[in-house]
């Protein structure tokens, strides 16, 4: 060793041991750390000293380091060593394979892998072109023994992740090694495969041999890393070596699913295998899997594993890797399920294996199997089978469709938590869950696939279906007596006959319908009594299935009603002042549902029950103690859906004045305006300004919210619901015509016009109160004991963050909620109510509403008064529940006279609003570290919720322009994923297409075109779609810059555009590249929305010219160039594809780098010459290359060092 090297690696082992010891204090461990990276920086003995570090004599861990020096010389410096360097490097490598490591059960893998690093790095940058020798040098290793056997298996699988899995290196590069590979693939494959033989071979022959338990382990080791490796290229070869000699790999891997040492990996790349996609022709040759042999092979694997699964001996433990192989075959069957039903029925013309019973009764055994996880696993392929058009008519199906119904019946009994020991299923839970709350996750996602396969297997095999369901719910019902039903059975039995019966009535004909049998099971649903409130909601859920039946037997109509009406009133004790609890609660809301349910579907089998419901709501009125405010809006909401079948306009108005009139009373009186007119007020009589120092003191004026609550529940109910015939004829034969369009069009009125309009008033004064209570001299009238109302409430700030709800089991447990949390209720809810329920006014009243006389001016005197002062998680109600249905619903008439004065000074505050509000969320830095730390976990707590809602705002706001100004003609992306209405869905997009852009057909609509012909207005449209580019949300970037931004910049190309504000819109586009660039969605929508502009105004506007000349690293030649075309469009003629190339290289410089990559140092690997292709190369196809002088480097025969 040199004389300087020597104490320079005594240094470095001396700097490693104290990064790596425990005891060494945190200046030591950073000193040590600057100077190891101060060493691979900077000193010109890295080589020398990783050797060095790396030789057997060091310890594992120096000799990891001396590695890591090695590849970090690889890495970063291989571009600037002379060609002796890098080939001595590359010998030594070699040598280190070959020579260079413990025998293959006592080295470090950790080791193995460094060593690995090193020679896949040299791979990326010289094969095949400078290397080309490299496979043979592989397999010359291999022949030396096993441990080099096993890093040859390291280094090809290291290789396969980094080109085709992690992709981590130049296109071009890329694309050499992946052509080389596969056209090499044959090769690779026999030698992997001859490998495996081989060990797996001298594996069973020894492992049987007493003295030899040391070479049976490398031989196993080996076959463990050789599979491994097969894994990392099974997924992306073509099919063809998977299937070569009849299905050869398969058949070897089939075999060694009856070996316990390699079956998971075999059984891992047999999954993987079977798995693929493609062409249809190329994978019939997995239906050998279906043969006799290779499905006994199969199914003795899981038999022996699912005895091995649980330990015996340890109380029933679950071995982990048996089960592991347990869960893989099942994939595997599941994943030869999906194989079936794609080449069964197909162009291929596959027939119905003749082995189908038996690969059906492994499905089966899996799905009844006492794991959570393999029961879900198979749900997905059950669907498949019942949904294909063949298979689902084959015998055998149809025979196992039945074995599944009855299977589902223990399947969807909610039992196996993890902290229980109840049943098998729990250890099984304790391996695959963390929590119950995991476990309940992941069971409620299981019982919505098992649902959709038990409608499917209903459509199968119906009456089958109907009998299981029946002789369950019998069961269930006459087990009553013996204490051996429970709530959990009811739930599960209550959901099988849910899914049975919805496809009964959809796809039997009336004459088919078993109805007698199945009036008799109503019959006893009926007359079933319990006072479990969980088992009640289960009798309320089988009595609304059920329902259907009832229309043929008219008469037992009033029964079913009867069973209904008192479990709204359901009570388990007879203080009424107590705390329910939860269970009890919902008993009570669901009965109410089922009435709303019934009403709303069979209101006209309803209508003739209509007087005896109502005299039934009457005398439940009458007592103020037996109902909540929301389960008597909810019976009238009831009444209000059958009184939409009178189809008499009087006689139903006349019944809405008589069912709102206390409700219109109380709203119109003297009282009720001074307290909606005047926050003070207001709150005085809430009781928001009383200190209230026992939380146990009764509310005395919880009486007041409550009046004020269940007038605009009642006003929302009677507006959501109450409707005209939507026939033309009855609708006008009943005086719901008042007159007709110029175009003859019929104008209806609607029956609660008149007492909803006189109520409106009040209404708008209660949004105005409330919008003033955020006023700091109305936020100061608050006592101490509601400061914290006005905040956002718990559970939306968790769905807001995206924290899951926690599951709630506790249904014994009372409901109690204190003054504050109430209080704070009361504000949230009657805040968005009001908005929901002006926002239904209009399609509801129609023409009574929008011609109001100054109802623009009265909006802005309510709902957009002292807006600055609202909270953003208060604002989103005003967007979103009122504005955009506004729009959605105003007839184009009432365009100019109420929506434009609305929408006007609305964007221009919104415009304001959100441009400040980013700006302080890109302004914000985090607290100094001197902080207390719980105060900092709070402060960052609250800022990522301000964001986050700042984030729902902004989409609200997007998604409000863009239903005000386009016309949607293509699929977009959803603004907000909270939205409750489900408007839009998130659309999937192929990266490799890009974001689906502006086309032509993209237009702007008709309220859009008002909206032109005012400039401010248009304008802040304009600046809010540009601002918001550069916001910190690639969501909305995406949507904004991919549907609104050229749809509204392209209806103002034809006019005099200022300089500056061409400039600033470029300029917006290029900071949102800045900002977006690097997430693949936001790069091509941004990129085409610059590429647009700089078409269209380059030719006037040299501004952009001197724009792009400020990009960082732009080519000033090909940017002269595309300029000369951008301002000559007819000379160009490149096509769209290579101009969007070109434009896309240019503005490169602007895209920003994430947060996690601005500060690596980047790792350069050049491109290597061109391969020289031929058509179909029989040998390696770099026999013959320019770059003599550096094959002659690394060709085999050199001296190592």
């Amino acid at each position: 060793m040199a004389e300087p090297i020597r104490p320079l690696c005594d240094e470095l082992i001396k700097a490693v041991n104290v990064m790596m010891e425990a005891e060494s204090s945190q200046t030591y461990r950073l000193e040590a750390l600057k100077f190891i990276e101060d060493f691979k920086e900077k000193s010109p003995f890295c080589v020398e000293c990783g050797l060095q570090l790396a030789e057997k004599s060091q310890t594992a861990v120096v000799r990891h380091f001396g590695l890591q020096i090695l590849e970090h010389v690889v890495k970063f410096q291989w571009n600037n060593m002379a060609p002796q360097e890098k080939l001595r490097l590359k010998n030594c490598t070699m040598g280190l394979l070959s020579d260079g490591t413990h025998p293959i059960l006592q080295e470090e893998c950790h080791v193995k892998d460094a060593l690995s690093r090193i020679v896949v790095e040299m791979i990326k940058r010289e094969w095949p072109q400078h290397w080309p020798d490299m496979l043979k040098e592989m397999e010359a290793l291999a022949a030396m023994g096993d441990a080099q056997t096993e890093l040859v298996m390291l280094v090809l699988l290291r290789l396969a992740e980094d080109v085709i899995t992690f992709q981590t290196l130049p296109t071009q590069r890329r694309r050499d090694i992946q052509q080389t590979l596969t056209q090499n693939m044959d090769s690779i494959f026999t030698f992997l495969l001859g490998i495996l033989q081989l060990h797996v071979n001298e594996y069973n022959k020894l492992k049987c041999v007493a003295g030899l338990e040391l070479k049976t382990k490398a031989h196993w080791r080996v076959g463990v890393a050789t599979l491994n490796t097969l894994a990392g290229y099974i997924d992306w070869v073509a099919l063809s070596h998977i299937t070569n000699e009849n299905c050869r790999l398969l058949e070897i891997l089939c075999l060694l699913l009856s070996e316990p040492e390699l079956q998971l990996e075999a059984a891992e790349c047999l999954l993987i295998a079977i798995s693929r996609k493609g062409k249809l022709e190329e994978r019939k040759p997995f239906m050998l899997l279906f043969d006799e042999v290779a499905m006994n092979y199969i199914l003795s694997a899981a038999q022996s594993a699912d005895g091995a699964a649980l330990c015996k001996q340890s109380s029933g433990v679950v071995v982990e890797r048996r089960y592991t192989f347990l869960k893989r075959l099942c994939q595997v069957l599941c994943a030869l399920g999906s194989q079936i039903c794609s080449l069964v029925g197909s162009d291929v013309e596959v027939q119905v294996p003749v082995n189908l019973n038996k690969y059906m009764e492994a499905l089966l055994a899996f799905t009844t199997h006492p794991s959570q996880f393999l029961r879900s696993s198979t749900q997905m392929t059950w669907g498949n089978l019942f949904r294909h058009e063949v298979l689902s008519k084959d015998p055998i199906i149809c025979q196992m469709t039945i074995k599944y119904l009855r299977s589902a019946r223990i399947n969807l009994v909610k039992t196996g938590f993890p902290s229980k020991n109840d049943c098998p299923a729990c250890e099984f839970s304790r391996v695959d869950f963390d929590s119950d709350e995991d476990f309940n996750c992941c069971f409620n996602s299981f019982r919505a696939h098992q649902g959709e396969a038990v409608r499917l297997a209903s459509k199968i095999v119906p009456f089958e279906a109907f009998q299981i369901a029946r002789e369950w719910a019998q069961y269930q019902i006459n087990t009553l007596d013996t204490g051996n039903t429970t709530p959990v059975q009811w739930d599960a039995m209550t959901f099988f006959t849910e899914s049975v019966f919805g496809q009964l009535f959809k796809i039997l004909e009336k004459e088919k319908l078993p109805i007698d049998e199945g009036m008799e099971l109503l019959q006893m649903v009926v007359n079933y009594e319990t006072r479990d409130p969980l088992i009640l909601s289960c009798v309320l859920t089988i009595i609304s299935t059920l329902f259907p039946f009832v229309k043929h037997q008219p008469h037992f109509l009033p029964q079913v009603l009867y069973k209904i009406f008192p479990a709204i009133t359901f009570e388990l004790v007879e203080e009424r002042k107590a705390p329910r609890t939860r269970a009890v609660k919902n008993v009570r809301r669901h009965a109410c549902s089922s009435i709303i349910r019934m009403c709303r579907d069979y209101s006209d089998f309803i209508l003739p029950c209509f007087d005896m419901m109502y005299e039934h709501v009457k005398r439940l009125f009458s007592n103020e103690m037996l109902l909540t405010q929301m389960e008597k809006c909810a019976l009238m909401e009831a009444l209000i859906l059958i009184s939409n079948q009178f189809k008499d306009y009087n006689k139903q108005k006349a019944f809405l004045e008589e069912l709102m009139a206390p409700v219109t009373a109380q709203w119109l009186s003297e009282e009720m305006r001074s307290v909606l007119w005047d926050p003070a007020t207001f709150l005085a009589y809430v009781g928001a300004d009383q200190v209230i120092s026992d939380p146990d003191t009764e509310d005395q004026m919880g009486i007041n919210r409550s009046r004020i609550s269940f007038c605009v529940y009642t006003i929302l109910g009677v507006v959501k619901r109450a409707r005209g015939p939507a026939d033309p004829e009855e609708a006008k034969a009943g005086g719901f015509v008042v007159s007709t369009t110029s175009d003859g069009t019929p104008i209806y009125r609607n029956p609660c016009a008149e007492p909803v309009q006189a109520l409106l008033p009040n209404l708008l004064a209660l949004i105005r109160t409330h919008n003033s209570l955020f006023l700091p001299e109305n936020v100061n009238r608050l006592s101490k004991t509601f400061t914290r109302v006005y905040d956002i409430m718990e559970m939306e700030k968790n769905s807001v963050l995206g924290i899951p709800q926690q599951v709630l089991d506790s249904y014994d447990s009372p409901v109690y909620r204190n003054i504050d949390e109430r209080m704070q209720g009361f504000f949230s809810s009657l805040y968005e109510n009001c908005y929901q329920l002006l926002g239904n006014v209009g399609p509801c009243l129609q023409q009574d509403f929008y011609a109001i006389e100054g109802l623009a001016e009265q909006i802005v005197g309510s709902a957009f008064i002292h807006l600055d002062s609202v909270p953003d998680h208060r604002l989103r109600p005003l967007v979103r529940l009122f504005m955009k249905q506004l729009v959605m619903s105003c007839p184009h008439e009432y365009y100019d006279s109420l929506l434009c004065p609305l929408l006007g000074p609305l964007f221009a505050y919104l415009q304001q609003r959100l441009s400040f509000r980013w700006q302080i969320i890109n302004q914000r830095t985090s607290l100094s570290a001197q902080e207390e730390e719980a105060y900092e976990e709070n402060h960052v707590t609250q800022e990522m919720v301000e964001e986050q809602l700042l984030r729902l705002v902004t989409r609200e706001v997007i998604d409000l322009l863009s239903v005000t100004c386009i016309t949607r003609k293509c699929p977009e992306l959803s603004a907000n994923k909270e939205d409750v209405d489900g408007d839009e869905e998130m659309v999937s997009m192929d990266s490799s297409q890009g974001i689906q852009i502006n086309t032509p057909t993209d237009e702007l609509s008709e309220l859009g075109k008002s909206l032109l012909r005012s400039e401010d207005i248009y304008m802040n449209l304009l600046t809010i779609c540009f601002n918001s580019l550069s916001w910190k949300d690639t969501v909305n970037c995406q949507r904004t810059a991919g549907l609104l931004c050229w749809t509204l910049l392209k209806q103002v190309l034809g006019g005099n555009l200022l300089p500056e504000a061409v400039s600033w819109l470029y300029a917006s586009v290029l900071k949102g590249l800045q900002m977006h660039g690097q997430h693949e969605g936001c790069n091509a929508a941004l990129t085409q929305l610059a590429l647009l502009i700089y078409e269209a105004l380059r030719p006037r506007y040299a501004e952009l010219r001197l724009i792009m000349n400020q990009i960082p690293d732009i080519q000033v030649d090909a940017l002269e160039q595309f300029d000369q075309k951008a301002v000559q469009p007819a000379v160009s003629k490149a096509g769209e594809k290579k101009k969007k190339e070109q434009f896309k290289r240019l503005i490169a410089g602007t895209v920003g780098k994430p947060l996690g990559q601005q500060f690596k140092k980047e790792v350069h690997i050049r491109n290597l010459p061109s391969l020289f292709k031929k058509p179909k190369p029989t040998k390696d196809m770099l026999e013959n290359t320019d770059a003599a002088g550096l094959i002659a480097l690394f060709s085999p025969d050199r001296d190592h060092c």
